[in-house]
């Protein structure tokens, strides 16, 4: 029985640590693949499996900073895309009473994305717009360890070398089309 035991408790620790290299190497690998309506997205560990297409889940197996942290600095190498950031709105409504932490996450990751303008908006509705993004596109979630509710970032990507003012002066140029 022991020897189960211990093996069970191998292969659970190689699982982890297999998940935590891998989400790396798949985000690596994914980058230069994505571009404008695709997602990256941070999730806590309630955060729900969704079944669009388009939407893969990665279980990281790391702490949620250590995670946005990894991605920020990733996308920050790629040259072909930029990063919208949104965070839940009901986030800024939680107390510390409440998710003792909150306050020190907020916090951390408002650090993290300094320089970065960060639109709020309900979790469900941005659960609803990666649900319509994936029947077309790819979202890559990558799911935490984190038990704080509504903290997941969302990370819609965008064309890095072509902004939206200069879309929009091609339109007028094109009659509006």
């Amino acid at each position: 029985m022991k020897k189960i035991l211990g093996l069970t408790a191998l292969l659970l620790w190689a699982t982890v640590g297999f998940a935590q290299t891998n989400w790396k190497t798949k985000l690596k690998e994914e980058l230069p693949l994505l571009g404008h309506r695709n997602w990256v997205v941070i999730v806590d560990s309630a955060y729900p499996l969704q079944t669009s297409a388009g939407i893969e889940t990665i279980f990281t197996g790391e702490d949620q900073l250590t995670v946005v942290k990894a991605v920020l600095t990733e996308l920050k190498k790629q040259k072909h895309v930029r990063a919208n950031v949104f965070l839940d709105k009901e986030m800024k409504f939680i107390d510390e009473k409440a998710a003792p932490g909150i306050t020190k996450y907020r916090n951390s990751v408002s650090s993290l994305l300094k320089g970065m303008s960060a639109a709020s908006m309900l979790h469900e509705d941005i659960i609803a717009k990666l649900d319509e993004a994936g029947k077309t596109f790819h979202v890559l979630v990558l799911k935490t360890k984190l038990t704080l509710p509504y903290t997941s970032v969302f990370l819609q990507l965008d064309c890095g070398y072509w902004s939206g003012d200069k879309e929009s002066a091609l339109r007028k140029k094109m009659g509006g089309k």
